[in-house]
């Protein structure tokens, strides 16, 4: 079945997502232009038996960027936000703000005009799973392979867990999340801890025994102005539940 449409720029990756928790990501240039608009085309990624994919995102393609600098870039930012935590925690207890370890994390792999530059053009792919957990993860962390692979690991999953919705997040943007229980939760979506590409992420949301998430929508701040009537929409409304 067709699962996903989108007008692309070959200076753009198209990020696949599967409900087994794999994902694979290609530069749209490899994507083979076809006379016939009701082709086949070609293969994106190797399914596992019993697997399918969910989701097909596009990102931007980073050109310019080495494997180095990606590497490095994720290494400096999780140290960057461990020493924040940390700084957090110790202020809340009345210790210091930093320690010397903490500082030694930070220390520069790239230049800090680099550095500034990387951060400006990060993405992040917010993962859900059927079990109420999800995450934020940098697309800096998946790498760019060839179609046709069986991609990598995309989210740590419980098991019978399935991932159901996989797509790029702003900080600004909301999510609006539905179980099969007729449970339905909105939050934003700077409140979701940013985590690597293989953990299982954060409890979003509470599900029951035998319930399951069962579909995510990203609502952006286009979106959630025009349903509030307003031209400044609300980015951090309180979560809801409705439940019959």
């Amino acid at each position: 079945r067709l699962i996903g449409a989108s007008v692309c720029s070959e200076d753009q990756d198209v990020l696949l997502a599967t409900r087994q928790g794999r994902s694979l990501r290609f530069p749209v240039a490899t994507v083979r232009v076809f006379q016939s608009r009701a082709s086949t085309g070609v293969r994106g990624i190797a399914l596992a038996e019993g697997d399918e994919v969910i989701s097909m995102s596009l990102v931007d393609s980073g050109k310019g960027i080495t494997t180095e600098e990606r590497e490095g870039y994720l290494r400096q930012s999780r140290a960057q936000r461990q020493a924040e935590n940390a700084a957090g925690s110790a202020g809340e207890n009345g210790e210091e703000e930093a320690t010397p370890a903490a500082e030694e994390a930070v220390a520069a792999t790239l230049s800090q005009d680099r550095f500034d530059e990387l951060k400006g053009k990060e993405e992040f792919v917010l993962t859900v799973a059927s079990s109420g957990f999800g995450k934020r993860t940098s697309a800096y962390e998946y790498r760019v392979t060839g179609r046709g692979g069986k991609g990598v690991e995309l989210m740590s999953l419980a098991r019978g867990g399935e991932v159901v919705a996989a797509f790029p997040v702003l900080d600004n943007d909301q999510i609006m999340l539905v179980t099969d229980g007729g449970t339905l939760i909105r939050c934003p979506v700077d409140g979701i801890r940013i985590a690597g590409r293989a953990t299982r992420g954060v409890r979003i949301v509470n599900v029951s025994e035998g319930e399951r998430v069962v579909s995510a929508v990203r609502i952006g701040e286009d979106d959630a102005s025009a349903e509030n009537g307003t031209g400044n929409g609300d980015s951090h409304p309180e979560t809801t539940v409705d439940k019959d």
